[in-house]
């Protein structure tokens, strides 16, 4: 008896550790991934850091140092489902150009209430100066390339 459970403790213990280093290998990952070009989820309080505190201030001032989009969806949403891996196809392909982030409008209704966003997909169009720009509805994958590279790298 005494050796089951020397061999649980042990299995236990083995299982713990690989547990907790394999979560740790997660963040690391999920951090060194959207630093290499992925889709960033998105909630209020990074929006407010990160993008615009709009309870400070009711004048829009962007805080990024990167033109941005913000993709409002729905897990629930056919065409937000179609449009995902455009957006995952896009940040690779702008890697350091731009930031594409994530909002759950389900989970974060209050940014949802913010763009208004009473039909998803929705697509806030931020660019370093100015004001962001809103895109409805779900489009192909040159669509979202030429707002990319007229409105927010004026290229």
């Amino acid at each position: 008896m005494k050796k089951f459970i020397a061999i649980a403790a042990l299995i236990f213990t083995s299982v713990l550790t690989y547990a907790c280093t394999d979560g740790a290998k997660q963040n690391q990952t999920e951090k060194k991934e959207a630093q290499s070009g992925d889709v960033i989820v998105m909630n209020k309080d990074m929006f407010i850091k990160d993008v615009f505190d709009y309870e400070k201030s009711k004048e829009w001032k962007y805080k990024g140092d990167k033109p941005a989009i913000i993709d409002l969806y729905a897990d629930w949403c056919g065409p937000c489902r179609m449009t995902a891996p455009i957006m995952k196809e896009l940040a690779k392909e702008y890697a350091g150009k731009i930031v594409i982030y994530k909002v759950n409008v389900d989970k974060e209704k209050e940014l949802a209430a913010l763009f208004n966003a009473t039909s998803i997909p929705l697509f806030v169009f931020i660019p370093i100066k100015g004001e962001p720009q809103l895109f409805r509805g779900a489009a192909d994958k040159a669509t979202y390339k030429k707002a990319i590279d007229e409105f927010l790298l004026k290229q």
